[in-house]
């Protein structure tokens, strides 16, 4: 592949040189670039010859002098308008109109069943296209805006092949519910729920084919979606074709090599025989090994990714088109870890009946297949004895038992409390799955001819995923030697069927300077999940069939939402905004009582740029005050029938023994008939601004989001239910922030050197302001965030009233001359002893603060930029540390040896003073968190035409996840719960691509 790249590099440089050492006549070309809305000329657009490779710029009149030669390809840059390319003929004086590029990318803001012009927004949305999204290996589309966004806080959950990300918009409004956004591709609404054989559902998603994103923030933006926009909407549109554009060819191909940017730090070989010469017993001296072999290296590998994507687009006067093919191969950074996806796309939009009628076709199929590595390697290459071979005998005398690798044994069979050989785990487990996932829509907008100011639009979509996988364990593997190896199949199938139409009917009314929209309409949309409840065998030993039949043939959960919605808009003189919606929504999820809620908001806003003494000065070029309510829900409650009790079937830990077989058992479901949406109001005050032409915009956004009716897990009367705890609808919370946006071009000479800097934070506090029906000062919280070590109750966070959601609840240590004193903590209550009644609330995961900036320069097709993204008032807790933080990690184990962190030397700690169970609840191991870390650095050159006027060539370099600068020790500081245990390292990736376009 690489040889094929660098032949066809050498045959484009070589017509390139040809074409530039021409001996055509040269002479001087000369003319005026105006901008299109005005007429005015427009200084500092760069005039660059592609083809002769010389460039200059316009003048204060935007006036311009070059030299070419005829069939030169002249290019016209300026930032913000259309790029506009001509051929040098015989004419000397060349005269360009460039139209405002933000026409198309900044003004027509989509939003729910529809668009706007941003001058006309009443919401706060934020609005990012394809130009400025982040670069490199990019496998999930969210990924595409991190950091790009004020309030939206994106972080990945690791770097597996085409893992996911954790997304809040203004901090979760939910404890038990859903907290993810709606997602909306090409105005189908998307299932949010996973699938079967996928650790990310966006992955099935070509983030190559997508054209911009529009965040909906504040309740005036996503009240329009109703019973799902409590925790925000991002509305994907994908790219099409153009109506009138010649066909086009385009090209890319990303490739790039993936490397482990930071371990978790252990003790090497030697610190662990050193401690167990001076701490051990003589078994345990006796258990040592010679070796010092590094089980994190043996684990991760450099791992390439190729990602390859081919497109056709074009138009006629009357149809628009685009049909794209991708392949991405990824290896993960952890062996054996393997992703593969092929994806088609295809956009097509005729119009018919002079415009009259317009139809979008949108069609996004893919599939996806996977090797899942088995991820407990991470934690068994930190932990394992790095004294130790990898093999139980030399290569050449290996055992075949248990695949030959080293394991702790105890007597004739490997030791249950011991750590797995980290190699064994990846090679012997075999996880296996295929996604198929296809989403597609089909719209007409019909303007009526006998009234030209009412359309009418019908929507038809599908979103449809189909995954299954086998999981298998070979019966030689030590971590399957009491099962005698396992085997695993599942499959799922779901179905999202949607039909909306609304009528949207606009006036301009002239005679006092107004106009105004009314949108009305409905919405069908149902779910269905098709789980085929395979058994998972483990062999001991017997003969069983390989391919089992499910134990039922299926089983169906489905629900099912029907809606009304309308939305009113009204501009006065374009300085007033009044913007109102309704949605009445109805979901199966809750009994007939509870079934209908109601989602109203409201807006205003005050455009004073249109105030002719703003227009008058050249400082000011737009200023908008803006201020919203409404109110949004969430049914996406964790459950279908929530509200009645259905019968399950137990696990395969809960079964009943008939003779010698062993039965699951079917059993009643605990249930809340009253349960019911839980309910936001949102306050949104903001304004936007512009300076300086827009040389300068941005905005400022203050919100309170308020939810009631919060789902929280409750106990309950014995025999009342058929648990002791149910879900149900008491608690409330609040969260308020502020958001800054600014993005800025800082330079932009004559000469053709551009300069554009964006900058965004927001800050954020969260709090629970209620969690039970009726006041209880004895209630300490629900406790959650569970940890390994520490116990049965190992949860290391609770949510609180009066507190933020997972806050670390902890034993406050002592400390004598700046170390901590093992087993020893305050007693905050003054009872006289250290029990859980002396926890005490201490930090949050969550970021109190975080921001990106973002950075681009060009000059004449050279560009360079980054991405940094940050966040203060995180805190992490190190579960490495406190696991592997002690000596007593290292030779306290129970026939065998194990490693340690060097946290130890650090805290003194030995593991055995006090009470041990305690010392994984000090707050010793709450790590403040905060980052900065520069995600993305992208450069390249943009050689435009290098075959006459028709293929053009762009060359690009990247590399992801640059540098992290933080004072917390662990792996990561960015770990979105808040517990550091056995994370999937972010690598680091270096990439090259290129671009053809014919």
């Amino acid at each position: 592949m690489n040889q094929i790249y660098a032949r066809l590099l050498s045959v484009l440089l070589l017509v390139f040189s040809f074409s530039h050492f021409s001996n055509a006549q040269e002479m001087e070309i000369s003319g005026k670039v105006i901008a299109a809305e005005d007429g005015s000329g427009l200084p500092g657009v760069g005039v660059v010859n592609v083809t002769a490779k010389t460039g200059g710029s316009t003048d204060i009149n935007g006036m311009y002098k070059i030299k070419a030669t005829a069939g030169d390809v002249l290019e016209f840059r300026f930032l913000g308008y259309t790029t506009q390319s001509r051929t040098v003929g015989t004419m000397v004086v060349i005269d360009v109109t460039l139209k405002e590029e933000t026409k198309v990318l900044k003004e027509a803001v989509v939003i729910g069943y529809g668009s706007l012009s941003k001058k006309d927004l009443t919401g706060s949305i934020g609005q990012v296209t394809s130009k400025d999204f982040q670069t490199g290996i990019i496998t999930s589309p969210e990924q595409l805006i991190q950091g790009k966004v004020a309030g939206v806080q994106i972080t990945t959950n690791g770097g597996a092949p085409g893992g996911g990300s954790t997304i809040r918009i203004r901090g979760g409004a939910s404890l038990n519910a859903n907290n993810d956004p709606l997602y909306v591709i090409d105005g189908v609404p998307i299932d949010g729920g996973g699938i079967y054989g996928s650790s990310n559902p966006m992955s099935s998603i070509n983030p190559n084919d997508i054209e911009s994103f529009s965040v909906l923030k504040d309740a005036s933006a996503t009240a329009i979606y109703g019973s799902r926009a409590s925790n925000g909407v991002i509305i994907i549109t994908t790219k099409k074709g153009v109506k009138g554009q010649k066909p086009k060819i385009n090209f890319t191909s990303q490739n790039s090599v993936a490397v482990i940017a930071r371990r978790v730090d252990v003790l090497g070989a030697d610190s662990v025989r050193a401690i167990i010469n001076r701490e051990g017993n003589a078994a345990q001296k006796n258990m040592l090994g010679t070796y010092n072999t590094d089980w994190q290296k043996l684990i991760f590998q450099q791992a390439l990714t190729s990602d390859n994507n081919l497109n056709y687009s074009g138009g006629t006067d009357n149809v628009a088109f685009r049909i794209s093919g991708g392949w991405l191969e990824q290896q993960g950074i952890l062996k054996t870890d393997k992703m593969q996806r092929q994806s088609l796309g295809l956009n097509l939009s005729p119009n018919f009946f002079d415009n009259s009628l317009k139809i979008n076709l949108n069609l996004k199929t893919s599939r996806n297949a996977y090797h899942f590595a088995d991820q407990g390697a991470i934690g068994a290459a930190v932990t394992f004895d790095p004294t130790q071979s990898i093999y139980s005998a030399t290569k050449n005398e290996i055992s075949p038992r248990f695949g030959g690798y080293k394991e702790w044994m105890s007597g004739s069979i490997p030791n249950s409390n011991a750590t797995r050989n980290p190699v064994g785990l990846l090679n012997q487990r075999e996880n296996l799955s295929e996604v198929y996932r296809s989403i597609g829509s089909i719209s007409a907008d019909y303007t009526m001819p006998f009234l030209p100011d009412l359309r009418a639009n019908l929507n038809v979509g599908y979103d449809v995923a189909s995954g299954r996988g086998t999981n298998s364990l070979t019966d030689s593997a030590a971590s399957g030697y009491i099962d005698k190896g396992s085997w695993s199949k599942y499959k799922q199938e779901k179905t999202n069927k949607l039909v909306e139409f609304y009528l949207n009917y606009g006036k301009n009314l002239p005679g006092i300077h107004s106009k105004f929209e009314i949108m009305v309409g409905s919405s069908y949309q149902a779910f269905q999940s098709t789980n085929y409840n395979y058994r998972s065998y483990t062999y001991r030993g017997d003969t069983l069939a390989k391919n089992p039949a499910p134990k039922f043939p299926f089983d169906k959960p489905e629900n099912r939402l029907a809606s009304f919605y309308g939305r009113f808009n009204f501009t006065y003189k374009g300085k007033v905004l009044v913007t109102a919606s309704l949605r009445r929504d109805g979901s199966s999820r809750f009994s007939a009582d509870n079934r209908w809620g109601l989602f109203p908001s409201a807006a205003v806003a005050y455009n004073l740029g249109e105030e002719n003494f703003i227009k008058s000065h050249n400082v000011i070029s737009s200023l908008k005050f803006r201020g919203s309510w409404g109110v949004t829900g969430q049914q996406d409650i964790g459950g279908n029938y929530s509200y009645q009790s259905y019968f399950g079937i137990s696990n395969n830990s809960a079964t009943y023994q008939f003779g010698d077989q062993y039965v699951n058992l079917a059993r009643p479901s605990a249930y809340d008939p009253n349960i019911k949406w839980e309910e936001t109001t949102t306050y949104n005050g903001g304004l936007d601004f512009g300076i300086l032409k827009d040389r300068v915009t941005g905005s400022v956004d203050v919100y309170l989001k308020e939810t009631k009716d919060l789902l929280n897990t409750v106990p309950t009367p014995a025999g009342s239910n058929f648990s002791d705890q149910i879900t149900t609808n008491v608690g409330s919370m609040e969260n308020k922030g502020i958001e800054l946006a600014i993005n800025t071009i800082p330079v932009q000479q004559e000469e053709g050197f551009v300069w554009s800097l964006g900058f965004n934070v927001t800050v954020n506090q969260n709090k629970i302001t209620k969690l039970n029906s009726h006041p209880d000062t004895t209630y300490p919280g629900a406790p959650t965030g569970g940890i390994s070590g520490g116990g049965l109750n190992n949860n290391i966070q609770i949510q609180t009233v009066g507190f933020p959601a997972n806050s670390f609840y902890v034993y406050k240590q002592v400390y004598e001359n700046g170390k901590p004193v093992e087993g020893v903590y305050q007693d905050l209550n003054g009872d006289g002893r250290v029990n859980e009644k002396d926890l005490y609330h201490f930090k949050q995961s969550a970021p109190k603060v975080f921001y990106g900036i973002s950075s681009q320069l060009s000059y004449q097709g050279f560009f360079v930029g980054f991405v940094i993204r940050g966040s203060r008032g995180n805190y992490v807790y190190n579960n490495v540390h406190s696991q592997l933080g002690t000596y007593n990690a290292v030779v306290g184990q129970n026939g065998f040896i194990g490693n340690g962190s060097p946290d130890m030397f650090s805290s003194g700690f030995t593991g055995l003073a006090g009470d041990p169970s305690k010392r994984f609840f000090s707050d010793y191991y709450v790590k403040n968190a905060a980052f900065l870390r520069m995600d993305n650095l992208n450069f390249g050159y943009d050689f435009g035409y290098i075959y006459e006027d028709r293929l053009m060539l762009r060359l690009n370099g990247n590399v992801q996840n640059v540098f992290v600068v933080t004072d917390y020790k662990g792996i990561d500081p960015e770990i979105f719960n808040g517990i550091d245990n056995n994370f999937y390292p972010r690598p680091r990736v270096f990439t090259v691509g290129l671009s053809l376009t014919y």
